[in-house]
């Protein structure tokens, strides 16, 4: 079983970009298909961005053409570069396989988007 850890979030003001890690504590060369999901407060958990071995990838409606899913096998790692930050981004941002397995959730982290 894979261990996912996610890093990477912070404060950052509208228009702004930051770079999501996940990295993995195994192989993920093996996983289909992984996925970035995001809680944001009083809301339930929504998927942003998917990506398949095979290099496919799709994107939520609402940030497509700002973020990007990116995967490299060789370091185990899988990131989510978000560009032209909106408020409404602010979420804490996960990690998983797709479909999402439960007993693959870690704790997220939190990216605060300042109007």
């Amino acid at each position: 079983q894979v261990h996912l850890v996610e890093s990477g979030g912070g404060l950052v003001q509208t228009g702004g970009s930051l770079r999501l890690s996940c990295a993995a504590s195994g192989s993920i060369s093996s996983i289909n298909a992984m996925a970035w999901y995001r809680q944001a407060p009083g809301k339930q958990r929504s998927l942003v961005a998917q990506m398949f071995n095979g290099g496919s990838t799709m994107y939520a409606d609402t940030v497509k053409g700002r973020f990007t899913i990116s995967r490299d096998n060789a370091k185990n790692t899988m990131y989510l570069q978000m560009n032209s930050l909106k408020a409404e981004d602010t979420a804490v941002y996960y990690c998983n396989l797709w479909p999402p397995r439960q007993d693959h959730w870690g704790q997220g982290t939190q990216v605060t988007v300042s109007s």
